[in-house]
């Protein structure tokens, strides 16, 4: 006779070292599993702090304030009768973990640390907690006073233990031990856990939800079981956006899911799963063989049934079907990742709106067309009756607190907070400035058309006044630092006049503070340094310096059709260009021919660098197959050598990139993801030679 729980996973858009915020957003998490019928809820990782605190992990306050919560919790009405899967740091003699806090009617039954921590690319897990070891090892914890006084006990079990309910056995997981080889979901199916719960805190990288998926389906396909995964929504104060989409699935089949990207603060999915059907899945003798002699957990009891006898069970409630699970296109993905990591920056940080110069180049019209996919997100948001949504957008569009706006356009909405600037000189052309006009009256852009010759002649009359001396543009007859210096003047002063006019328009506009500045560099130009540093792409933050130019034009050839915004074929035909050099009727300035390479070459380094971990000789190896029935050995070698030698001399620029929203695992960001020196010997001695010897081999083996 089948058992069928409701069981729930929550997607919480929780903010670093907001307590209260934190708090409010698990309670209402806690009603709505709740109100939906669960008897078993997990929330995300670390949900009390949020998982971002970063070096606030090492303070004692941080500790303090999430028992205070956590206090809070344990007293909460609505927190009985269900049992609850909390995320919050722990201290243990004297030692940090990274804990899930599993409680029962104002009662504590178990503290789980996190067995396996992460500790590579943007976390560092390490450098706060430990890791608690060894396995299926238990002790007793001294509870603080604050919680004594609640709920009248002393100790507490601490460590790899499972929950023991009436009627199943729950177990524990956290975020990266899914991720390992051996996870503790093996072990703890084969010793007859039936329910396993994941906490985490993963955060979106393009692509990256087909490998979430997959690990959660297989959790539980050879083994059987039910696995409820929630992860943390939004940006909480970094560079990372983490994508919810909250999972249940059941021996091996998806039954629930949420959304990747979302507006909502507190999203919460059910599944009603009968216990019996993992009992039958698991009726296999040799499954029976290796479980017979698995290790035993500790079983912590649990004075609760999970489950319902459908017999007498006096609400009819239907068993939760498998579904077909749902990913968003790489396209998709940057319309709508960057633009919520956006929109929660732009309503924490209390400023008024955005400001960016607008090229009439692909990237900075990718960046402008996130912004308007966020104020379409925005204003769908509204319409569905988003109260806080409609709280944020009133005060970002300059409206008093009783008023009854609600943006119901996004052209409109963009005008009241989007400001988008040109900033000509006579080296532009009619082209980039025709289309970044264009572009800003389509999405509805408050914008400013200018040129800025009479403030570069002003600095270049300053320096002949005072060295003598007339630097001239290679063009005219100047040397490659005259001509280097000359353009980098143009790209540094639209930093000034950036941040000049962020901070002024408002005023200008007659409303309130100030706007954010934001970046439009690429990935791949990031990774070469074919930027000017602190030019322009010096800003507050950018939403595509974590995407490649190849991406940005699947997402600009995307937006034109969902977005119905045709002018968008300009951008796509344009030759790349900065425009920082004069136009001559048989020169035009060029991206792909300055920098030596090209954007898909550039992904191509990038990627067998950082993912591949290659040095010089290891990525001219593997390039020898990728590259080799069209380039010889020699011409390959070259682009290596080439590559290295202006990734090492402009490495110094990634020390001060801005704050970039992370979406490519070969980011070069130095401040948290990609930490590599930023003085280089540029030659590469020995790492070239290796490189040259190894192709000359191979010219002498090839028959042309």
């Amino acid at each position: 006779m089948g058992h069928l729980i409701i069981v729930a996973a929550c997607s919480l858009n929780q903010w670093a070292l907001d307590f209260e915020g934190n708090l409010g957003r698990i309670l209402e998490s806690i009603r709505i599993a709740k109100e939906q019928g669960a008897t078993l809820r997990v929330g995300p990782e670390l949900e009390i702090t949020g998982y971002g605190c970063l070096d606030h992990f090492l303070e004692g306050d941080t500790y303090l304030h999430s028992w205070e919560m956590m206090g809070k919790i344990l007293q909460f009405e609505e927190a009985k009768n269900i049992l609850l899967d909390i995320g919050m740091p722990v201290v243990h003699k004297n030692v940090k973990y990274n804990c899930r806090v599993i409680i029962l009617n104002g009662k504590i039954l178990l503290i789980r640390p996190k067995l396996f921590l992460a500790n590579d690319g943007n976390y560092r897990e390490l450098r706060y907690f430990s890791a608690w070891s060894p396995a299926r090892y238990v002790e007793e914890y001294q509870l603080p006073r604050i919680i004594r006084e609640i709920t009248g006990q002393s100790m507490v079990p601490i460590g790899d233990a499972v929950i023991s309910t009436i009627d199943t056995c729950v177990g524990i997981e956290l975020c990266e031990e899914l991720f390992t080889p051996n996870s503790p979901n093996i072990s703890m199916g084969l010793d007859g856990v039936e329910i396993i719960t994941n906490s985490s805190g993963s955060h979106h990288e393009l692509r990256k939800l087909y490998r979430r998926v997959n690990l959660i389906r297989e959790a539980t396909l050879k083994n059987g079981g039910v696995y409820l995964y929630a992860n943390q929504q939004g940006c909480d104060g970094d560079r990372l956006y983490y994508d919810g989409c909250a999972l249940i699935a059941v021996n091996g089949q998806i039954v629930a899911q949420g959304s990747q990207f979302s507006l909502k603060d507190v999203e919460v999915i059910t599944a009603t799963i009968d216990i019996e059907d993992v009992r039958s899945h698991r009726s296999i003798s040799s499954r029976g063989m290796q479980a017979a002699n698995t290790p035993r957990y500790q079983r912590i009891e649990a004075p609760i049934v999970l489950s319902q006898s459908v017999l007498s069970n006096k609400i009819r409630i239907h068993l939760t079907k498998p579904i077909k699970e749902f990913y968003h296109t790489p396209e998709q993905e940057i319309a709508l990742g960057p633009a919520c990591w956006l929109w929660d920056y732009l309503r924490r940080s209390k400023m008024s709106g955005f400001l960016l110069p607008l090229s009439g180049g692909i990237d900075s019209c990718a960046t402008a067309i996130i912004v308007y996919s966020m104020c379409r997100l925005v204003v769908e948001a509204a319409r569905n009756g988003d109260t806080k949504v409609i709280i944020d957008a009133r005060r970002i569009a300059g409206e008093d607190k009783d008023s009854d706006y609600i943006p119901k356009d996004p052209r409109e909405f963009a005008n009241r907070l989007f400001h988008t600037c040109y900033m000509g000189t006579e080296n532009s052309s009619k082209e980039t400035r025709k289309r970044a006009k264009n572009l800003a009256s389509a999405i509805g852009s408050y914008h400013i058309d200018l040129n800025m010759n009479e403030i570069i002649t002003s600095i270049q009359t300053l320096f002949n006044l005072i060295t003598s001396k007339t630097p001239r543009f290679r063009v005219h007859g100047g040397s490659n630092i005259e001509n280097l210096a000359l353009q980098n003047v143009q790209a540094r002063l639209r930093m000034i006049l950036a941040y000049l006019f962020a901070q002024l328009m408002p005023w200008v506009r007659n409303q309130n503070g100030s706007l954010l500045v934001l970046g439009s560099a690429n990935v791949d130009e990031c990774l070469r340094g074919y930027l000017t540093k602190y030019d322009c792409s010096s800003a507050d933050i950018n939403p595509i310096g974590g995407i490649s130019k190849k991406d940005l034009r699947k997402f600009i050839a995307y937006a034109r059709d969902e977005y119905n915004i045709p002018l968008l074929n300009e951008f796509l035909i344009a030759t790349p260009t900065a425009e920082l050099e004069p136009i001559t009727h048989d020169y035009v300035q060029a991206d792909e021919i300055d920098m030596e390479m090209t954007y898909d070459e550039l992904s191509m380094f990038g990627k067998l660098r950082k993912i591949e971990k290659c040095g010089p000789f290891s990525m001219f190896s593997k390039l020898i197959h990728e590259w080799g029935s069209e380039l010889r050995p020699i011409q390959i070698a070259e682009k290596v050598k080439k590559f290295f030698f202006y990734y090492s001399i402009n490495r110094h620029k990634m020390t001060t990139l801005t704050p970039s929203y992370h979406a490519e695992a070969y980011s070069p960001d130095d401040n948290r993801f990609d930490l590599r020196p930023f003085l280089y010997n540029a030659a590469w001695n020995w790492q070239f030679k290796k490189v040259d010897s190894f192709a000359n081999e191979l010219e002498k083996e090839i028959k042309y």
